[in-house]
């Protein structure tokens, strides 16, 4: 090929897909690392052992303390249960914990993903799991680098078979907050439970499985939106983990006795940072903390045990990884004292605005009706003209009780004079009010007739009231609906 046709050709495209660089986290321990696993246990805890907590409301109610019952529209929180209509809690609980993640990202960085995230606490459990049979760092990417052996299939198969175990587990745990525990773990094993709980257990065993257990930091760097955002809620004077870079560089190996020794002559002289790597080695997310704030950091603060470690080795000073603020690194390379500033304006608007919501979700609590009220009117007839010249008309009445007691209700009806009411056309005993019974955090439905004789429908229809009172509370309910009947002017019975 001559020159000119080889200088002709296009050049290639660049990749634009980078093959993964797998991260192999190096074992470490030190308080850090102690916080976490005490943070873990109590977070799996809770997870796996609140569905089966009960909770005694007496008969004919779950007794589980925690449960989502989506067949029967309620949600079981201890003593509260909420209903449908009760949807603006929830939104109120959605919005506090945003709130709340802004607020404590903005003072204390990613704590969040650092300890209590789900990704973060499974993948935590899934590398011990792998460091106990695999070995730790140094093993694990011998043993990937080598060929296979029979030592290596059976570690290899018995780290999968534990993670699918851990997986299952937390996929049925998680289906238990949505049925009542007991009862479907009996019907799984009896294979007597629904499609939905088989297919959910399955799905979600396989997600826990592949995040947990292959994706891993790739969740946190590229799945994950909350990385994108923290760089909003973070400033200058947010706690984060942080390299002293002032006190490390310039780096260099060896013990800092001998390495001041052989560098006096020479300038300048070395920091405290030994350029191990330790720090680097223990991150669950492959990244150099000395680098300075990074999208994938999680702000565990491992490196911080790694490097202490190090340095009680070395003979340097600890906490060359520590937490801190920006400003206060500025001031401390400059010999200047900072004071840690907490009360700042984000921090001021993040608090104001989780008061307000808090004390919303609250008065939501307090406030909110143990009781709803809704009416269909009927639509064919809209209206029925009775043998004394009166109208009649049909209304579906629901009423809920949602409370955990018998409830007995009072219906009144205003804005018709002289009407009465019937909850059939084959009951007796119409009157101006009638005695609801509903059973407790339920829904009964009444077949309602109006009967009365309106003094005009100058459009064929005038608004009426309806008002329901608990006679044990003495709440009361209204709801506005109207009265049909043919057009009519002037006085007297319709035409």
């Amino acid at each position: 090929m001559s020159v000119v046709s080889r200088l002709e050709q296009p050049p290639s495209p660049e990749a634009l897909y980078a093959s993964r660089i797998r991260v192999y986290p190096k074992d470490v321990r030190g308080l850090v690392r102690r916080v976490k696993w005490a943070i873990l246990a109590v977070c799996l805890l809770i997870y796996y052992a609140l569905p089966w907590l009960r909770w005694n409301r007496g008969p004919g109610v779950p007794d589980q303390a925690l449960l989502i019952d989506m067949w029967n529209e309620r949600f079981y929180v201890f003593n509260l249960v909420l209903w449908p209509q009760d949807f603006y809690l929830l939104t109120g609980l959605l919005i506090t914990a945003a709130v709340s993640l802004f607020l404590v990202t903005s003072l204390f960085g990613r704590v969040w993903c650092g300890y209590a995230c789900p990704q973060t606490v499974w993948t935590d459990l899934f590398m011990a799991v792998e460091r106990w049979l695999q070995g730790d760092r140094n093993a694990r990417m011998r043993r990937d680098a080598g060929a296979m052996s029979l030592d290596k299939a059976w570690r290899k198969t018995a780290t999968h078979a534990i993670w699918l175990g851990i997986a299952f587990w937390t996929g049925g745990a998680w289906t238990m907050y949505f049925v009542d525990a007991p009862l479907a773990v009996s019907e799984f094993w009896h294979g007597t439970a629904s499609p939905e709980l088989y297919a959910a257990t399955g799905i979600l065993t396989c997600t826990t499985y592949l995040l947990a257990g292959w994706a891993r930091e790739q969740v946190c760097t590229y799945m994950c939106p909350w990385p994108r955002f923290q760089s909003a809620m973070l400033d200058e004077q947010s706690i984060i983990v942080t390299y002293q870079g002032w006190r490390g560089e310039p780096r260099g190996h060896g013990r800092r006795a001998q390495a001041a020794a052989v560098t006096a002559a020479a300038a300048p002289a070395l920091g405290d940072c030994i350029d191990c790597a330790a720090c680097v080695h223990v991150c669950p997310t492959g990244i150099d903390i000395r680098d300075g704030i990074q999208l994938e950091c999680i702000n565990c603060g491992l490196c911080i045990d790694a490097c202490n470690s190090v340095m009680k080795k070395s003979g340097g000073k600890p906490w060359l990884v520590t937490w801190d603020t920006l400003a206060g690194q500025a001031a401390r390379s400059q010999g200047k004292p900072h004071h840690l500033r907490l009360l700042r304006p984000r921090t001021l608007i993040y608090t104001i605005a989780l008061s307000l919501v808090l004390i919303g979700l609250v008065l939501g609590l307090i406030f909110r009706s143990q009781m709803t009220l809704s009416l269909i009117h009927d639509r064919a007839p809209l209206f029925v003209r009775l043998k004394d010249g009166g109208l009649r008309n049909g209304f579906t009445l629901k009423l809920a009780n949602k409370t955990m007691q018998p409830g007995e209700y009072t219906l009144s009806l205003s804005g018709l004079p002289g009407a009465t009411l019937l909850l059939s056309e084959t009951a007796p005993g119409a009157g101006e009010t009638l005695h609801l019974s509903v059973p407790r955090s339920e829904v009964a439905a009444f077949r309602l007739l109006v009967q009365g004789q309106p003094a005009a429908l100058p459009n064929g229809s005038m608004p009426i009231f309806f008002k329901v009172r608990n006679d044990t509370t003495g709440d009361t309910l209204s709801y506005e609906s109207l009265f049909m009947g043919p057009a009519t002017s002037g006085s007297g019975a319709s035409q």
